[in-house]
């Protein structure tokens, strides 16, 4: 169960979040004229970013809660190819809490994954185009193999071009914004995540803090380019369960 910090002590059940006050905590801004992208991430206390090369051993039932409906919500599942390919990444499925709450919302069944790969190294056999409801979206660039990107076409992708040598991730995200995919939830990875701050396109981090000490080699949640100056983030919310902190971030003014 989850408990909003500002507010409660573990033996207060009446202050438990319910699914309907979830929902609104994270919704997305009504109205959206471009791609507004939330970014879900989980960590150890120490600032580890996976445990054996993978988020699960970091995760918890409220992380996987908050995880679900960050997809729920969302019009695209955004994630970079090495973490849907170390994480074993599918089409998005249904779920009778889903339906429900897209349907409430007039959103599509599910939400389609756009997967950032630069090369294009994805193939026609990835689960990613063979166990899915709807068809994902490959985002790529001019230099990627032109036979490569054509197996993905025909295989039913909608491959993105955006950018020559390496992704443009603004140019993504105008792509995506024009097929109406506006609601974007990035699930990673780091590499993803650092190209967007980079750019200064994140306006939502919902970041999980695991009450686990990683130690190791594992990476931090962001890594690449650093911005021209760090983007100043508010804390919109805080929730915790069994130890586990769910924080939420939000740009300043973002809307």
């Amino acid at each position: 169960m989850l408990w909003p910090v500002d507010r409660v002590s573990p033996g207060q059940t009446d202050s438990v979040v319910d699914d309907t006050e979830l929902e609104a905590l994270y919704a997305y801004p009504e109205t959206l004229d471009r791609a507004w992208t939330q970014v879900n991430f989980v960590s150890s206390a120490d600032g580890a970013v996976a445990v054996d090369g993978k988020s699960a051993g970091l995760s918890s039932p409220a992380d996987k809660r908050i995880f679900a409906l960050g997809r729920d919500l969302a019009d695209v599942v955004l994630v970079g190819w090495g973490t849907a390919r170390d994480e074993g990444y599918r089409g998005v499925k249904r779920t009778e809490v889903r339906t429900r709450r897209r349907t409430a919302l007039g959103l599509s069944e599910v939400p389609p994954i756009a997967v950032v790969t630069g090369r294009c190294s994805i193939g026609p056999d990835s689960t990613l185009l063979t166990d899915t409801l709807v068809p994902p979206i490959i985002v790529t660039t001019e230099s990627a193999p032109a036979e490569r990107r054509t197996k993905l076409t025909d295989a039913g992708a909608d491959v993105i071009v955006a950018g020559d040598g390496r992704v443009d991730m603004a140019a993504a995200l105008r792509a995506l914004s024009d097929r109406g995919l506006r609601r974007v939830c990035c699930e990673g990875g780091p590499t993803l995540f650092g190209e967007l701050i980079a750019e200064d396109l994140v306006d939502q981090l919902c970041l999980t803090v695991a009450p686990l000490l990683a130690g190791g080699r594992e990476g931090r949640i962001a890594v690449g380019t650093p911005p021209a100056a760090p983007a100043r983030m508010e804390l919109a919310s805080v929730l915790t369960d069994d130890g586990f902190l769910m924080l939420r971030y939000r740009r300043d003014g973002a809307a």
